[in-house]
């Protein structure tokens, strides 16, 4: 793993070499909940100072990822900050968080972090289009789980929502990702699996409420529960645009699928106005 002080080398390597103009500033938030700073990648587009607001795309890392992932990994997140004239700002989301407010460790409480402080400190530092209507939340695999349970619990916060490879039902794998740290576990406390894993909060939308993206590789260990929740929004007449192509879950796949999903947003964005 890098050290922080190489870490932020590569980041301002990578802000001055990359074609696009944007700006990526690297940033310390506090978090009051957890009481410890936690880093952001901000990527601001080329033409941040022309106008007073842009809408923003929280993009959330996986397990064992962090918030510089996807500028290193997937740089060309930067481009897609000036073609569709956005914001996105890369939260580090800890190990194995899930994007939870853990029942089971109090010192995890991401789901306060990113749905309520970060956006606050964001929205009072930048030029943020200070509304739902402006603003979004993805990610892969574990963000992608994050994104969708924060969306859905938070939809006077966030106005859409997607998903890359996410462990959306969570109650396969009762043994890995470090799931079991933060919400007991499975046998011992059933009820809580239930009542945090993304496909049993589908009875918290209403159709049209919230725009929804889903994306999964056919060959990733994620699909089948990726396709349990493309049919349980369809029995619910909830209205998602959903995507699967050949890819299983790895850096091959998620710089494919992340323009999907930001092309999705700035549709959203341009929609609402």
């Amino acid at each position: 793993m890098l050290k922080s002080t190489r870490l932020l080398a590569l980041l301002l390597i990578l802000a001055a070499g990359t074609a696009s103009a944007a700006g990526v500033d690297t940033v310390t938030t506090w978090s009051a909940a957890m009481k410890k700073n936690i880093r952001a990648v901000i990527v601001k587009p080329e033409q941040y100072d022309s106008r007073d607001n842009w809408p923003v795309v929280y993009l959330l890392h996986g397990y064992g990822g962090n918030y510089a992932n996807w500028i290193t990994k997937a740089p060309d997140i930067a481009k897609a900050a000036d073609t569709y004239g956005m914001m996105i700002v890369c939260p580090d989301g800890g190990i194995g968080s899930w994007y939870w407010d853990s029942p089971a460790d109090p010192a995890f409480r991401y789901e306060t972090y990113v749905s309520e402080e970060l956006v606050k400190w964001v929205d009072a530092r930048y030029k943020t289009l200070k509304d739902k209507r402006g603003r979004g939340i993805t990610g892969l695999s574990m963000g992608g789980h994050g994104a969708l349970y924060l969306a859905f619990r938070h939809q006077d916060v966030f106005g859409v929502a997607g998903s890359m490879s996410g462990g959306v039902d969570i109650r396969p794998f009762p043994l890995k990702w470090d799931m079991a740290k933060r919400l007991g576990k499975y046998a011992d406390e059933p009820e809580r699996w239930e009542k945090y894993t993304v496909i049993n909060m589908l009875h918290l939308l209403v159709p049209g409420a919230l725009s929804i993206i889903i994306d999964c590789g056919t060959e990733d260990f994620f699909y089948e529960v990726n396709e349990n929740l493309h049919q349980q929004l369809l029995l619910r007449n909830i209205p998602h645009e959903y995507y699967t192509r050949p890819g299983a879950h790895n850096w091959d796949y998620w710089p494919n699928a992340v323009e999907y999903q930001l092309l999705f947003m700035h549709h959203f964005f341009s929609r609402k106005g």
